[in-house]
């Protein structure tokens, strides 16, 4: 194995015979003695550090200056092998078939050591070779649909995994398995929430934090999750599963239009909203959280919508705003707006007379909080009344991505403005709430250290 550090840390590794992967000890001039694997090092990072992966899973960064003794312990190797990769087998006769389309992001990517970056797998069949318990409950098939980073995703996109996700399960599979990138994970989830009319089999998307052949990867517990709930959990909606703690001890399965990515890196990053979690799920069980749901069928026909209109924005009132920003927008030819108002969706004062010319116009105005949490209510202040009053569509906690999209699929079906906002306020797939339990808020089972 090459060895990707230069500089005075090549030249001290080097004199020991030390390679990346080595499992190497280290005795720090504190007196503490340290033992890992030695990581790779980006080509642009420093000559004076060393990278160990320490038994527990986590990394560390070590001053060479700070080094009192080296030692290489043994010639261990980067876990993954071209040559070692498990064979493909045939399909198992009686196990379930359970497609998993891929569509990029860091669970089908790897370290690129030489910049830092991550760059996709070649070939994504391979991270079944680090999971292969998956081939002892499913016959996991790929689909490799499109390979591009999660923000690059756009309605047009949603569109033909909906059209996909359509033909596996009208063609006989138990469920159906999505890899996407963790960023606008959530918003293709509430897209296909919408897209997917009739659904009767489980849709799950799954993504990494980190990827796989990083030893702190989360996407082996992640696709492995995703794979059991496709073959065995009960609930036929479009959901995420990931992480539930920061370690490997279990996943969530949060309904597609109630999840939302909280953290930019953590491996349990996304949180349900306003709701507990359809389900947890370890590698022994399947429990139950989630009290309504779209319960699964042995028969059924799903149908893929094929329209949405992407001339909508989401809109986040701030302080200062001003009502030509609006003028700005529908200038450019959007044909709806979502409005992500401060507290229980309230936006300046200001904004209202021109809120109201836009409804009159035939524009959708929709209105939801940044809070997130908890439910906005139009009816406590007066400008939530006045905002009433000029036509804005209130939608109790539906969550503004979700509001987006919600409306994308909507303006795809009609542009009769009062059938556009009985859809908007009819909860179709569980994304607005009858009841708030107040145990929803602060999530149960996070830690904020």
């Amino acid at each position: 194995m090459p060895l990707s550090y230069r500089g005075r840390a090549r030249e001290l590794l080097l004199a020991k015979g030390i390679e990346d992967y080595n499992f190497i000890r280290i005795i720090h001039k504190d007196g503490v003695e340290l033992s890992g694997i030695l990581i790779p090092r980006a080509e642009l990072e420093d000559d004076k550090h060393i990278v160990l992966k320490l038994e527990n899973g986590y990394n560390v960064g070590i001053a060479i200056d700070s080094i009192l003794e080296i030692e290489l312990l043994s010639k261990q190797r980067e876990i993954r092998k071209e040559e070692k990769l498990i064979a493909r087998k045939a399909p198992i006769k009686g196990l379930p078939r359970v497609p998993l389309i891929v569509t990029g992001g860091t669970i089908t990517s790897k370290v690129d050591y030489a910049t830092g970056a991550v760059k996709p797998y070649e070939k994504p069949e391979e991270l079944l070779d680090l999971i292969p318990e998956i081939s002892e409950i499913a016959n996991l098939s790929y689909i490799p649909l499109m390979s591009i980073f999660s923000e690059n995703m756009t309605p047009q996109h949603w569109i033909k995994i909906a059209k996909e996700v359509e033909k596996e399960i009208n063609s006989g599979s138990e469920g159906v398995i999505i890899a996407h990138g963790t960023d606008t994970m959530h918003f293709t989830a509430a897209a296909l929430s919408f897209l997917l009319e009739g659904l009767f089999k489980p849709v799950i998307l799954v993504g990494a934090q980190r990827s796989i052949d990083r030893p702190s990867t989360d996407a082996v517990l992640n696709l492995f999750s995703a794979v059991k709930m496709a073959v065995e959990g009960p609930i036929a909606e479009s959901m995420i599963v990931m992480h539930g703690s920061p370690s490997d001890e279990y996943t969530y399965a949060i309904r597609g239009v109630r999840a939302r990515k909280m953290h930019t890196s953590r491996r349990d990053a996304f949180l349900s909203v306003n709701e507990p979690p359809l389900a947890k799920i370890t590698r022994k069980s399947i429990e139950i959280l989630g009290r309504n749901y779209n319960k699964r069928q042995k028969e059924g026909e799903v149908r893929a919508a094929d329209k949405m209109q992407d001339r909508v924005a989401l809109i986040y009132s701030w302080p200062g705003i001003a009502p030509d920003f609006l003028d700005f927008v529908v200038d450019k030819g959007y044909l709806g707006l979502v409005l992500a108002g401060t507290g229980l969706g309230h936006v300046p004062t200001r904004l209202i007379p021109k809120i109201r010319e836009l409804t009159k116009d035939g524009i959708p105005v929709v209105m939801t909080s940044q809070c997130l949490f908890g439910r906005m209510n139009l009816n406590v202040y007066e400008t939530g009344r006045l905002l009433l009053d000029a036509g804005v569509i209130s939608v109790g906690d539906m969550l503004p991505e979700v509001a987006l999209v919600k409306l994308m699929y909507v303006l795809g079906k009609t542009t009769d403005m009062n059938e556009i906002r009985r859809m908007m306020k009819e909860n179709l797939r569980g994304e607005i709430s009858n009841f708030l339990s107040i145990t929803v808020f602060p999530p149960g089972d996070v830690s904020y250290v």
